[in-house]
């Protein structure tokens, strides 16, 4: 269940941390305090999450914010070696500027549709 509303501003510190969130219940089996993670964290070689592991952050994005945030396009033009790197703060840059993009063309249309 989202804590996020449909629209409004969403701060890259609250995406931050829901991210952490979904990190740290991840990240027990791996023995990593998510204290430790950082903007500069990469998901492979910090983390020790291979593909799979993306796989089910990618799901639990998408539980979060729903198809506001697609984790497929965020890598779909990353080579290989550009997905090992990936950190923490890329992932929050995206999902900041995705629930953005999002929300401008609702907003902009709520209130044309109470005008009707």
């Amino acid at each position: 269940m989202s804590n996020t509303p449909a629209t409004g501003a969403v701060s890259e510190a609250e995406v931050f941390d829901a991210i952490v969130g979904m990190l740290a219940d991840m990240l027990e089996l791996f023995d990593v305090d998510p204290s430790d993670v950082a903007r500069e964290t990469e998901f492979h070689d910090d983390l020790e999450m291979e593909s799979i592991d993306l796989v089910a952050l990618s799901g639990l994005l998408r539980e979060r914010w729903g198809d506001r945030v697609n984790f497929a396009q965020f890598i779909a033009g990353m080579e290989l070696e550009q997905i090992m790197h990936v950190t923490v703060g890329q992932l929050v840059d995206f999902v900041v500027e995705s629930l953005a993009s999002t929300e401008a063309p609702a907003a902009a249309e709520q209130p044309a549709g109470e005008q009707a």
